[in-house]
């Protein structure tokens, strides 16, 4: 939150007509808010608060706020006062703070002060996410990191024997450190990076050891900027058990990169220091986990802010990261398995101690930074004459972000090639959960948003190893290290170079989102890790300058030079203005880039020819355009051959893993198999071999080349031993692909280069001036290595084909903006020599330029408007012949001569077979006048001059299909042709046109048109270079910079003809010497390296650049005639793009510049074209050895045919073809399936191959042309035998079930449906269903087809299934489509024994009629169980039991009582069972157009299935026996259906605290129950134990649907998941799953029988469809023979305990026997709820089950009772006695050392009920006596080991919470004050199930009883016991207080714990304090010394025992004293008297 108080302003000038009402806008982030206005005021005080929500993002050091002030005016606009602008960097950092901007000045429009000035308060709270970046200076670094124990040098044992070796940088210690850092990406499932939706959830279960006294945590946890936090504990050890979700929909890759933050607040505490711990993970960390899941783990928690501080204490959490159609795992959440060892369950590996490390990022320099700021100031400069600089328009700083750090570096004003030489310290806990270091170069402005130049990122998994990818069993040291990186270069990418004032329309690119598409600059940065590490006081410093010099040696440059041989450009679709392509690597090369030298990087500018068919090509032929470059890098050679040659091992070990993958679905033999597996191993074996390229004696080696070496050259040597073995022992070839597939892993693992500093070579295609798309090379992939062969780039040299693709493009590739061929060669300039060898064609080189002139009454100069008489092809930039100078090395050979370039001359009509000319004919008038032929009366289509059609006569090799021109009407036009505009000043034509003509219309035209074709006598001429009638050479325009054509027509008005001059070179390089055409051809060669000439040198490079750099062209003087056949077959899985749910789909197929297209297929998705495309005759340069290494591809692309509007793009493959040079050879290509990819994702395959042929003159060596299709079509030829898939007669039967759920079509429903199945050319429909509704299954159900199919299991057709509804007038629209594929599951043998004939089904079972009548029989039962029993036993023992739980289950186990199945799944995934789809499959049927990213519509589903086998090829064979015959009855059943739901786990949260309040809604058919009134309030967890009974018919009411809702009091209940489940399959399946057997049979108590037919029964009719005799029982039942096997009770029964509710022993036998057959038994399904709001996330989980009873079989047994359980009442009863040696807290008056002690105690989770003790007042020595009881009543589990605790959150809440909590008890001890607050001493916390063990005597009563865990010591095990065992315990516990981190004995405590059961509580009734009844036991009043008492109640005990005792001297010294005084005072007093009677002594006598 920011917040401005805008408070006043002073001095605001008067106008003319009085005084202002000033008014104040603030604006930040585009955000404007307004205070009011004040009226008539110079000096307004305002005081308003504005306040700007931050959304989450914290401020940056360049934000700042606009200050608007504005005179208010009530009509029209306010004036402008003035502005100020407030730079918001002080407030920067994560504490919340504000800063006064006093008399900040205003300004005018001008920037001049106007006097006034304005004060504010600007006040900032950060946000609670991400962290704060820091400020330029990085002193403010923010954010934290995952810390963990920092290892204090104290800790660390000096013997030697418990800390890590020292061996050197990369010892074990660093190794054991790194260990963790190299997660491999391997697991990460490749996830499209479109955004989706992922669900992250996070559990927060306990803590540990939290720091600090008499607590009260709460935990908050933040991701992805939403926060969530627990509920406030008490104490230091809170148990939380919370879990939060976070639904996100966003990329992966965005989300791996934010982070998961947990913080740990002290709810006490004032916020600035209530911060006690965090915690801080990436996500991607946690998807990487195995099961994306972080499960039941402990955080450490440290302090951000204090890198010295320790731990801070524990957490512990389960953390799952969930994408599309993950299933969470399960969680176990018994505590009893619980690993509470914190050690040994940290979030990090067994013996990693995190440390404190320190990454030191040296970023030294950057350079070609591209121009940021616009030129507007430099230009200024111009102006008056100074120098301007626009090549440094930017200003650079680097953002290095870690773990939430940031830190900047400094700004270097003007500057693109910065030198920083600053050194970042990022203090981190190591090893880190974050993985990235990011470093963001931006571009600081002053008044706008900072720019991001590029992003380039360090991987720490890449600079580092954890030695885990290596197994080491030898003493060798490990190969792990630390991260460390460079001194290297790092490339930044992003958005084209080019500056424009406009908003970049690629500016994500920049951040990095997506792939850049433009070197923008690199960095030379450092990376070292420092390990234990003091804190550093500085976050950034200055390098020293001896560092500088030691990396100048990584910045030596070598000169490297490219060539790049362009073969063809083909299959363009933009076409347009002529096309370029420029080559550029880095900067150099990039033609609009004016801070680089020109160089020979753009061909020369070509047009787009036709290619006859759909695409255009470059019509380049025998001379090939060729870019040359020199560039300067760094020579990291000895990094790039490695890697390439493990390229090269990799891609020979994909191609054979890919054989032999191909080999095994082929089912080729096995003696095959092991040649392909035996050529695999050698090869690999032998590639490992070869000698590794070294990197010893290179100058630039860093220490991460020297580890990664060690490391590669470590895991090759193993992955050869492991080749070795697995070769020798290996028995299934099969079984070692996981191997083998892992060690192609662990190979692209070591392939990684992370130090790659050579930038990739780009290609750019340029239209006009534009750029339109790009390429992007690894320069390693052509880079030429003299080390080996291998250590070449893969296509370094040769000629590769190449996609271009769009910047950013949105529609994820649909269409292709050109195909390359092109060679590249790149390699050092020493090396250039080399480059001869793999050139090809003669390198001719020549100047050019051209000669203008324009018509003015004669062809002359004048009228050259903007033009010059000599140009360059634009026509822009002046040339003269005497510019041009040959470069070095290079000289003329011959004079200037006239050579006009063709391929810019091309016609419109280029390519094309068939062509129409068209020109408009063109009137005008007067509004209301009369239509007179305009000034140009024909003109083209975008008006401009054309030659009228008289004057167009028909080119040669054409003729007209019609003489007469028409024209055209078959537009928006009127009968006439004319259509009718208006022209709007300036415009001289209209912009648009109408059909109908008004009076206002000033314009109309209409089209002319006429046909003409080819003349096919002269085909071959199109060829043929055209004659130039115009011997000069000139070139006609009729407009300047329109297209150019070769004939004068009238209406020319400019002409220009093409001059050239060839070089040749001086000395004998050969084609090498093209690299030395550096620079300008002009005369300014003297430009060097383009950085420090003269002005006027740079500005005449810069005028002449892109026309004088010379012209290279490679001539092929040899071209081969090659023969392309293309063998279309199929495709299968198309979209559907059509209404109709079908696509019409036919494919273009392009090779090279040539095109051809099939046959359109109609409605299929699965089209057969069986088609041979032939391309004749193509013309290929070059070698044909380099070809067939490297063919050109055949790119097949498929589109859906539309009568109306454009057709649709269905996808895209590509195939290499075989190359035959010699066409005798009898090899066959094989036809194989390539996927289509449309938008990033496979839709569908198409199964092709090629073959290219290298053909003689004639073609008489071809081989014969394939058979054509059918009557007529001559030139469609079918896919040859031999090649065609080799098909043999089979049959499909097909079992049409029946229909379920269809859903309307047109808006009517489907009443009259029937299925048609279509496969291989064949179909067969079904009988018709008169009523749907009523009778959803087919009459006759089963249909028979022959159909050829292929042999091949790989070339299967699929199976269309099409629904079709018969409506009224004979319409029958297709309401639902199907395409089956994978047909092999339904394959069979017809002739299998007849146990397996037909998928038996339970209806079969059901309905078979019982051999006698059934009778549930229970008068003869046992007594039912007992109470007593009943309530030991229930059907959650039986639950419990199952899953293993033994503690919840009681004594059922021991009892001898069955168990059933858990499945963690739904029943029909459970694999044994096949889906219950056994009798018959459910398909689902879509409809309609496929949409963009979205799944197809659902309108109904078939039930059907189907059996195929081959039949025999001789007829008099007799057919196969049919498979489907035994069919049960396809008419309605009733049911009765139970469904028993037992608990929820994991429930999305629907409410704002986190929780839901579940309750189970059903709906079968039109039956809902809504069971609200038993919804479970506030749980995640709910265990419902309901049951349900309905009735229903099947199959009408077949689906089930269960749903969960939220139940709200007020608003609408909210849906959080539903399931779905089959109940006719259920019914149908022949594992019967209508009713699970169980283990037992028994006839009462918890486990009584619950089906209809007794096992007996079943067992009969089981036997009976499967053939065998009826079971025969003999021996009193005590054996049964069945399926000619005899089964005794005694074999299943032996070693059982048997116990009273079994039934009869036959019964009993017959089940264990039905028990073998695999049918279901009795079990629990777990079923994922899943919502329509995130369709394929998991909202939770319901345990639940299904049985389904057909009532003609009679009633059911009884139904289980399910109820859940109630909590027990228990009772904690706590005698305190005695203190001991508690802490002395405060002085008495006197100066003793005393304290008032009580002690107060409670159970967590039941804070209410705290109970103290009396004071024990006064204690001097720490001992207090008390005989004080507490009582604790709670509710209890003793099953689960949980208390309940049910109470409202708070006072609003409607419902009680239920918690469940482990039993603790906290006991303080305290200090009592009267006249201020209580002194807290020290406390105990005791878990009651893990109760420490109580010293007997206080002297034995230590601190160490209580373990402490430390991450340095092994924690000694405390003696612990369960008091829910011992009943009662007594003794003696320590308390201590944590003092300065450390733990403080406070006190001994001594105490009787007793817990007691509901039943002793009534008959041992004890009460509170020593209060009535007071006994069990009797508390005595304790015996306190007399001196304990309140001072202030007990006046007379204080005299006694204070004053008296203490001042009993001094008092009687007082008292003699005050006697003394008396005397002396009586006798001063008396004494005169006295002396006076003496004197006169009046009594004497005289």
């Amino acid at each position: 939150m920011l917040r401005v108080i805008v408070e006043s302003a002073a001095n605001i000038p008067k106008h003319k007509f009085g005084k202002p009402d000033p008014i104040v806008s603030i604006i930040f982030k585009d955000e404007k808010k307004k205070t009011k206005k004040i009226d008539s005021e110079l000096n307004p005080v305002w005081n308003e608060i504005l306040e700007f929500d931050l959304r989450g993002i914290p401020l940056d050091i360049s934000s700042s706020l606009q200050i608007i002030v504005k005179d208010f005016e009530t009509i029209g606009q306010n004036k402008l006062i003035g502005s100020a602008s407030v730079a918001l960097k002080e407030l920067v950092g994560t504490q919340s703070r504000s800063l006064p901007f006093k008399l900040v000045p205003l300004l005018n429009e001008s920037g001049l002060e106007i006097g006034a000035t304005i004060d504010l308060v600007v006040g900032y709270e950060p946000p609670a996410g991400p962290p704060n970046p820091g400020n330029s200076e990085g002193s403010n670094t923010q954010g934290t990191e995952e810390g963990e124990e920092n290892e204090d040098e104290e800790d660390t044992p000096h013997d030697g024997t418990g800390g890590l070796p020292q061996s050197g940088p990369s010892g074990t210690r660093e190794a054991q450190l790194a260990r963790r850092i190299t997660k491999g990406k391997k697991n990460r499932r490749v996830l499209s990076n479109k955004p989706q939706d992922f669900q992250i959830r996070v559990r927060v279960i306990e803590g540990r050891q939290l720091c600090g006294n008499n607590v009260k945590p709460v935990v908050k946890v933040h991701v992805c900027g939403q926060t969530h936090r627990t509920r406030i504990k008490r104490g230091n050890n809170p148990y939380f058990d919370e879990m939060f979700f976070y639904n996100v929909h966003m990329t992966p890759s965005e989300l791996f990169d934010e982070t998961i933050s947990i913080r740990l607040y002290d709810s006490y505490s004032l916020r600035a220091d209530s911060l006690m711990g965090e915690f801080k993970i990436d996500i991607g960390y946690v998807y990487d986990e195995p099961g994306h899941t972080v499960m039941r783990k402990w955080l450490l928690l440290n302090d951000p802010e204090d890198a010295n501080s320790g731990a801070k204490g524990y957490l512990k959490v389960s953390m799952f990261v969930l994408g599309t159609g993950d299933e969470p795992p399960v969680e176990n959440r018994d505590r009893e398995n619980d690993n509470d060892d914190v050690e040994a369950n940290l979030l990090l590996p067994a013996g990693i101690v995190l440390r404190w490390v320190t990454f030191i990022l040296k970023i030294y320099r950057a350079e070609d930074i591209p121009q940021m700021d616009d030129a507007f100031a430099q230009t200024v400069k111009e102006i008056f004459g100074a120098e301007a600089d626009k090549k440094n328009l930017v200003d650079p700083f680097v953002e290095v972000c870690f773990a939430g750090k940031k830190v900047c570096t400094n700004i270097i004003e003007k500057n693109a090639n910065p030198e920083w030489n600053q050194l970042v310290n990022l203090q981190i806990k190591f090893p880190s959960m974050c993985e990235k270091i990011r470093l963001m170069v931006y571009d600081w402005d002053r008044l706008t948003k900072n720019d991001i130049v590029g992003t380039t990122y360090l991987s720490l998994s890449k600079i580092a190893a954890s030695g885990g990818e290596v197994e080491v069993n030898t003493g060798e040291t490990e190969v792990g290290f630390l991260p460390t990186f460079g001194p290297c270069y790092l490339n930044l990418y992003g958005s084209p170079r080019e500056y424009t004032g406009f908003p970049d329309p690629y500016d994500e690119l920049n951040a990095g989102k997506g792939e850049g598409v433009a070197y923008r600059g690199r960095l030379l940065v450092e990376l070292s890790t420092l390990l234990d590490s003091k804190p550093l006081a500085k976050k950034l410093e200055t390098i020293p300058s001896d560092d500088i010099l030691v990396v100048e040696k990584y910045q030596r440059r070598r000169k490297y030079c490219l060539s790049a041989v362009f073969h063809s450009a083909t299959m363009l679709q933009d076409i347009g203005e002529a096309i370029q392509f420029e080559v550029s690597i880095g900067n150099y090369g990039n033609k609009f880039d004016t801070t680089c030298k020109p160089l020979a990087s753009t061909t020369q500018y070509s047009r787009a020819v036709f290619d006859g068919n759909y695409y255009y090509y470059l019509p380049w032929a025998d001379t090939k355009p060729v870019v040359t470059l020199t560039s300067y890098w760094e020579d990291i050679s000895h990094r790039l051959d490695p890697l390439n040659l493990l390229l090269a091992i990799v891609d020979k070990l994909q191609t054979n893993i890919e054989a032999f993958k191909s080999g095994i679905q082929a089912k080729i033999s096995d003696n095959q198999l092991i040649e392909i597996w035996l050529k695999l191993i050698d090869e690999l074996m032998e590639d490992l071999s070869k000698p590794f390229p070294l990197i010893e004696g290179k100058h630039n080696v860093t220490v991460l080349d020297t580890q990664i070496q060690r490391l590669r050259l470590k895991s090759l040597q193993q992955i050869q031993e492991a080749a070795a073995r697995l070769r020798n022992e290996a028995r299934d070839v099969k079984a070692t692909l996981p191997d083998i597939e892992d060690w192609l892993d662990r190979l692209i693992q070591l392939s990684e280069e992370p130090q790659n500093s050579m930038p990739d070579v780009i290609i750019w295609m340029i239209r006009g001036e534009k750029r339109l798309a790009y390429v992007r090379i690894p320069a390693h992939q052509v880079l030429y290595a003299t080390t080996c062969p291998e250590a070449s780039g893969k296509y370094c040299g040769k000629t590769q084909t190449i996609f271009l693709k769009y910047p950013q493009d949105k529609t994820s590739g649909t269409k292709v903006p050109v195909q390359l061929r092109i060679n590249i060669w790149l390699g050092l300039s020493t090396l250039e020599k080399r480059f001869n060898s793999f050139a090809e064609g003669a390198f001719s080189v020549f100047a050019e330029m051209y000669e203008n002139q324009a018509l003015l009454g004669k062809w002359g100069t004048k009228g050259l408007v903007g033009r010059h008489k000599f140009s360059d092809v634009t026509g822009k930039i002046k040339l003269k012949r005497e510019y041009f100078l040959p470069p070095k090395g290079w000289e003329w050979e011959g004079e200037w001569f006239v050579d006009p370039e063709r391929s810019l001359l091309t016609e419109a009509d280029a390519g094309h077979t068939e062509f129409t000319d068209e020109v408009f004919e063109n009137e005008s008038r007067y509004p209301g006048g009369e239509w007179k032929a305009a000034e140009e009366s024909y003109t083209d289509v975008n008006g401009e001059k054309a030659a009228p059609p008289s004057e167009m006569t028909c080119p040669s090799g054409w003729i007209l299909e019609d003489d007469a021109w028409i024209y055209d009407i078959n537009r928006a036009v009127d009968e006439k042709g004319w259509e009718y505009g208006i022209t709007i000043p300036p415009d001289n034509k209209p912009k648009s046109w109408v059909a109908a003509e008004k009076m206002y219309h000033t314009h109309r035209r209409r089209r002319l048109t006429r046909k003409r074709m080819k003349d096919p006598n002269q085909a071959t001429t199109s060829r043929s270079i055209p004659s130039y009638e115009d011997a000069e050479g000139w070139e006609f325009s009729s407009l300047i910079g329109w297209k150019f054509h070769l004939k004068q027509r009238s209406s020319d008005t400019f002409r220009r003809r093409r001059w050239r001059r060839k070089m040749c070179t001086s000395d004998t390089h050969g084609p090498a010497a093209i690299f030395k055409l550096e620079g300008a051809l002009g005369a300014d060669t003297s430009v060097d390296d383009g950085d420090r000439t003269s002005e006027k040198d740079k500005d005449s490079a810069t005028r002449a650049f892109g026309a004088n750099t010379p012209i290279v062209s490679c001539i092929f003087d040899r071209v081969y005639s090659y023969h392309l056949r293309c063998y279309v077959y199929q495709a299968r899985n198309l979209m559907a793009l059509d209404k109709d749910s079908f696509s019409d789909p036919y494919a273009h197929v392009s090779f090279l510049h040539r095109s051809k297209t099939t046959e359109i297929i109609h409605s299929t998705l699965n089209p057969t074209w069986d088609q041979t495309l032939i391309f004749d005759e193509i013309e290929i340069y070059g070698d044909p050895q380099m070809v067939a290494q490297n063919p050109p591809h055949v790119v097949v692309e498929l589109f859906d045919n539309d009568q109306v509007g454009k057709d649709e793009f269905l996808g895209r493959t590509s195939c290499s073809p075989m190359v035959k040079l010699n066409p005798d050879v009898d090899i066959k290509p094989k036809l194989l399936w390539c996927p289509v990819m449309n938008g990033g994702k496979v839709s569908g395959d198409v199964l092709l191959a090629a073959e290219l042929i290298l053909s003689e003159k004639g073609g008489s060596n071809l081989p014969i042309p394939p058979s054509q299709k059918g009557y007529g079509a001559s030139d469609l030829y079918m896919v040859p035998q031999g090649i065609r898939p080799v098909v043999q007669q089979t049959a499909i039967e097909v079992l049409a079930w029946g229909l379920r759920n269809m859903k309307n079509y047109q808006m009517a429903s489907v009443t009259s449906p029937s299925l048609i199945v279509e496969c291989g050319g064949e179909k067969v429909e079904s009988v018709v269903i008169k009523n749907l509704k009523k009778t959803p299954n087919f009459p006759g159900s089963v249909l028979f087809m022959r159909v050829l199919l292929p042999k091949e299991e790989l070339y299967a057709p699929s199976l269309v299934l099409k629904v079709i509804d018969h409506r009224q007038f004979g319409r029958k629209p297709i309401v639902g489509q199907c395409t089956v594929d994978l047909l092999e599951r339904f394959r069979c043998d017809p002739y299998t024994a007849k146990e397996d004939i037909a998928p038996q089904m339970k209806v079969t079972l059901l309905s078979a009629a019982p051999p006698r009548d059934v009778v549930i029989d229970l008068e003869d039962t046992q007594p039912l169980l007992t109470t007593q029993e009943e309530e030991i036993v229930d059907w959650w023992s039986k639950f419990y039991a199952s899953i293993g739980d033994t503690e919840k289950c009681g004594q059922y186990v021991q009892k001898g009582y069955d168990t059933l199945k858990v499945y963690n799944c739904e029943l029909e995934n459970v694999p044994d069972f096949r889906g219950l789809t056994d009798f018959c499959d459910t398909f689902k049927l879509h409809r309609g157009k496929a949409e963009e990213n979205d799944d197809p519509t659902v309108v109904g589903e078939l039930k059907a299935s189907f059996r195929i086998y081959p039949l025999p090829d001789d007829p008099n064979v007799p057919a196969p026996p049919r498979q489907f015959r035994e069919l049960p009855d396809s008419g309605p059943q009733e049911c009765i259906i139970r469904i028993y739901i037992a608990r929820a786990l994991e429930l999305q949260p629907q409410d704002n605290n986190g929780l839901c309040d579940p309750y189970i809604k059903i709906s079968l058919g039109k039956k809902v129950i809504e069971d609200r009134d038993h919804y479970i309030p506030n749980t995640l967890n709910p265990i419902f134990g309901r049951m349900y009974e309905l009735s229903c018919f099947l199959p009408q009411e077949k689906d089930l649907k269960v749903s969960v809702y939220d139940y709200d009091m007020l608003t609408r209940d909210e849906k959080v998941g539903e399931t779905i489940i089959d109940l006719e399959n259920r019914f149908l399946s022949r594992f019967g799953a209508h009713c699970g057997i169980p283990q037992q049979y028994c006839v009462s108590g918890v486990n009584t029988w619950r089906d209809q037919l007794k096992p007996t029964q079943l067992l009969q009719n089981i036997a009976r469809v499967k053939g065998y005799p009826p079971p025969i029982l003999s021996e009193n039942g005590r054996r049964i023979n069945y399926g000619k096997r005899d089964y005794t009770l005694e074999d299943f029964e032996a070693n059982k305990k048997l116990h009273d509710h079994l039934g009869p022993g036959e019964e009993r036998l017959a089940l264990h026997i039905l028990r073998t057959q695999g049918l279901v038994p009795e079990h629990v399904e777990t079923r994922t709820l899943f919502s329509t709001f995130q369709p394929n996330i998991s909202q939770g989980k319901l345990q639940m089950w299904v049985d389904v009873f057909p009532k003609s079989m009679g009633p059911p047994g009884p139904p289980f009772n399910i109820t859940p359980r109630k909590a027990k009442k228990y009772e904690l009863r706590v005698v305190v006695w005695n203190t001991k040696d508690v802490i002395l807290d405060e002085k008495s008056i006197t100066g003793e050392e005393m304290s008032d002690i009580y002690v107060k105690g409670w159970m967590p989770g039941f804070e209410e009920n705290k109970q103290k003790t009396d004071v024990h007042y006064r204690s001097l020595d720490g001992d207090g006596n008390f005989n004080w009881r507490f009582i604790f009543p709670f509710e209890y589990f003793p099953a689960e080991q949980l208390c309940t605790v049910s109470k409202k959150e708070h006072f609003w809440s409607l419902d009680n919470t239920e918690f469940r909590i482990p039993p603790k008890l906290l006991i303080q001890i305290w200090d009592n004050d009267k006249f201020s607050l209580d002194d807290y001493l020290g406390f105990v916390e005791l878990d009651l199930h893990n109760t420490i063990m109580p010293a007997k005597t206080p002297e034995k009563c230590k601190l160490d009883m209580i373990p402490e865990y430390k991450p340095t010591n092994s924690v000694r095990t405390a003696k612990i016991a369960s008091l829910f065992e011992q009943k009662s315990m007594r003794g003696w516990w320590p308390c201590y207080v944590e003092k300065d981190g450390a733990r403080v004995l406070a006190g001994k405590v001594e105490m009787t714990l007793e817990v007691l059961g509901e039943k002793d509580i009534d008959e041992r009734p004890a009460g509170k304090g020593r209060d009535e009844p007071n006994m069990n036991p009797k508390l005595d009043p304790p015996n306190r010394p007399e001196t304990s008492f309140l001072w202030f109640t007990n006046p007379c005990k204080t005299m006694k025992f204070i004053v008296w005792r203490r001042f009993k001297w001094v008092f009687i010294g007082i008292i003699i004293l005050l006697i003394v005084l008396l005397f002396v005072a009586i006798l001063l007093y008396s004494l005169p008297n006295y002396i006076s009677m003496k004197i006169v002594n009046p009594f004497s006598g005289r």
